[in-house]
């Protein structure tokens, strides 16, 4: 592959809503640049972008994979990303490497919670972007219906630059809203000159007044050329609309047929004319020799920087860490410093990735995106020389909520599984194996239960290792709210030495849930010798371990021993600290013992209209609402406590009541005493456990 300069490039990531069309317009450009020879397309799992096995099973898009279009001399670097929300890590590091966005809308759905959050990642990004209409060639799509809706959701900034036409509801031609011409598909690519349809007059001037006052905006002079009723000239109208997509403050709309390759052409030629190369984007790091800010802004002059913004671990095609140079040009032998790591390391290969095929290039110059294989590096780390070590801020992605217990479904298999997810964790941010000892179980988090699942199929069909995924139990505490007094004997007698420990301590709570225990001694006289009080102290220290009432760890007791007696020569260490284990035992049991459970601070973000549904099942889920802000974007944060095992299923459940909409984040807060149906219920569930 030739290389390409800054200016010669476009990064050009594709969003929406799943099911929109993302992977089937990613397909139609692969073919129309000459990559492929025929069509690929997702239903039959053939595409150029879904090559994973996962992802050709369940016929959507899991990960982000990258294609280089060439056209018209320019290297369009398209980055398809995942349209549903389990997979959103995947989409934020697709986010982080481009210069615009295509943001493409079923003409037959409409606009999609899908679509809206990919407004909102371009927005936080500030990123140029367009929005794609496709499936224009259904009978029932609408493109009138979806440049309507965005107009109501993001006001004047929409501007359609092509109208359809439509000749007995089948998609047969459109009009150019800039060059106020009309086109008619005589095949699936190919179009003549025709005439505008009169109905479609009244929107073609709507459409154009928008785009002309957008143009007019651009400078004084233009401004007062319009108020006179001069025309512009078509290569001002593009000049000026670059400027204004580029600004964020104009957002074309365009659309196609992407099966039927309509629309496709246009589309490419569109983001050459309007959308920035990387040499009008920014980008800035720190040079942490210097402490200075680094301000490298993709030129090819500068030090040589990269940021890792993907990682690829795969079986079969190996590990690949996806880079966007943000300075200088980066050679297949140079020697790079990683940061992060304190690594220094030479570059065998350097890679342009096209799917899952790894083409070999000699260099990638500032702005382009490549691929170094074989890298001991991970996603977030940056890449520059020891001399000017530059580091960029992070990727920013989701943090998963949603966790299930998981195990190795064959006994000994537990280590296959654990080095396969660590190898999966490098590649996907939002997925982490946590080791829950305390209740004796490994968790795995992600971004909802339908990633949890494609994990555990992944752990198949890639790695060979099944795992099986359950309810994870919860962490719950024991105490007391009662005081109890007890006197315990520990006599052994047995040829030779004896054991004996005798003690009479008193049980309290303590006050304090974040200690296990608190001991003292008032022994007075020495009824317990000195050098017996830490093996007494010992038996409290493990008892806490594990409670009396369902075996989870106890807090906030106080122990106190106040008297007892000993064997001047059958005493032991042992025989006190069993005394004391049997002691607290008992003593728990009598002074009120209650279950706590633990209990999460929740923020639940959902549009306004949802409110109700969800403060409905908070309750359910005994959560106490305790308070509801207006976010100013049209959504309620609802704040609530919540039991944690309450939180079980929460995501789906979010999403199925929101449409995909609502958001929800949680932390843990503290223990608090659990209802009295809760607590026989788990010490039921304890003791079956146990048998």
């Amino acid at each position: 592959m030739n290389v390409y300069t800054t200016d010669k490039i476009r990064n050009v990531v594709i969003l929406g809503h799943g099911g929109a069309g993302k992977t089937s317009l990613v397909e139609a450009m692969a073919y129309l640049s000459g990559i492929t020879s025929r069509l690929g397309s997702v239903p039959e799992g053939n595409t150029l972008s879904d090559f994973d096995k996962e992802e050709q099973k369940r016929k959507f898009s899991i990960s982000t994979s990258m294609v280089p279009i060439i056209w018209n001399d320019t290297k369009v670097n398209v980055l398809d990303t995942p349209g549903y929300f389990d997979f959103v890590g995947e989409v934020e590091e697709a986010v982080a490497a481009a210069d615009a966005a295509v943001i493409v809308v079923n003409g037959k759905n409409g606009v999609e919670v899908g679509t809206q959050k990919a407004w909102e990642l371009c927005e936080k990004y500030k990123l140029p972007r367009m929005f794609y209409v496709s499936n224009m060639d259904y009978d029932n799509a609408s493109y009138r219906k979806v440049v309507e809706t965005l107009t109501e959701l993001y006001g004047k900034k929409i501007a359609p630059l092509h109208l359809p036409i439509r000749e007995k509801e089948t998609y047969v031609g459109y009009v150019n809203v800039v060059k106020q011409a009309a086109r008619r598909y005589v095949d699936k690519q190919n179009k003549v000159e025709c005439d505008i349809p009169e109905y479609l007059n009244e929107y073609l001037e709507k459409y154009r007044d928008i785009l002309m006052e957008a143009v007019a905006e651009t400078s004084e002079e233009f401004m007062d050329r319009y108020f006179g009723g001069e025309e512009f000239s078509e290569a001002e109208i593009i000049a000026a609309l670059k400027a204004n997509v580029s600004e964020c403050s104009l957002v074309p709309v365009t659309m196609g047929a992407s099966i039927n390759l309509q629309g496709i052409i246009i589309l490419l030629d569109d983001i050459l004319s309007y959308f920035p190369s990387p040499v009008d984007r920014k980008i800035a790091g720190i040079n942490t020799k210097t402490k200075e800010v680094f301000e490298a802004d993709y030129s090819f002059s500068k030090a040589k920087s990269a940021f890792i913004f993907k990682t690829i671990v795969d079986p079969f095609i190996g590990k690949y860490s996806l880079i966007k140079v943000a300075s200088g040009v980066i050679k297949s032998d140079d020697t790079l410093y990683d940061v992060e790591n304190d690594n220094e390391f030479r570059i065998n290969k350097l890679y342009v990735m096209e799917g899952s095929r790894p083409i070999e290039v000699k260099e990638l110059m500032a702005g382009d995106i490549g691929a170094i294989g074989k890298l001991d590096a991970v996603t977030g780390d940056t890449l520059s020389t020891k001399a000017a070590p530059i580091e960029y801020g992070k990727i920013q992605v989701s943090t998963p909520y949603t966790y299930k217990r998981y195990a190795a479904k064959t006994k000994g298999d537990d280590d296959k599984v654990s080095q396969a997810l660590a190898k999966m964790m490098q590649e996907d941010l939002t997925m982490k194996s946590v080791n829950d000892s305390e209740n004796r179980q490994t968790l795995l988090y992600g971004m909802g239960d339908q990633h949890l699942e494609v994990i555990i199929s992944k752990l198949l069909s890639k790695y060979k290792v099944e795992a099986v995924l359950e309810r994870p139990k919860v962490a719950f505490r024991e105490t007391i709210r009662k005081s109890s007094d007890v006197d315990s004997k520990y006599k052994k007698q047995s040829g030779g030495h004896g054991q004996y420990g005798h003690v009479k301590m008193r049980f309290a709570a303590s006050g304090d849930l974040d200690k296990p225990y608190e001991f003292e001694q008032v022994v007075v006289g020495g009824a317990v010798p000195k050098n017996y009080f830490p093996a007494v102290e010992k038996g409290i220290q493990e008892s806490v371990l594990k409670g009396p009432m369902a075996g989870y760890p106890v807090v906030g007791v106080k122990a106190t021993l106040y008297d007892g007696s000993y064997h001047p020569v059958d005493s032991s260490e042992m025989a006190f600290k069993t005394a004391a284990v049997q002691a607290f035992k008992k003593g728990f049991m009598e002074a009120g013992p209650v279950l706590l459970e633990p209990i999460a601070s929740l923020k639940v973000t959902v549009p306004d209209k949802y409110t109700g549904d969800v403060m409905g099942d908070l309750n359910k889920r005994r959560g106490r609402v305790l308070g509801m802000n207006p976010d100013h974007k049209g959504n309620t944060v609802v704040e609530a406590d919540i039991p944690m095992s309450e939180l079980y299923g929460y995501s789906t459940q979010l999403r199925s009541m929101t449409g995909g909409s609502g958001d929800f984040a949680y932390e843990f807060a503290r223990y608090e005493q659990a209802p009295s149906d809760v607590q026989d219920k788990e010490m039921e569930a304890r003791a079956a456990e146990n048998e």
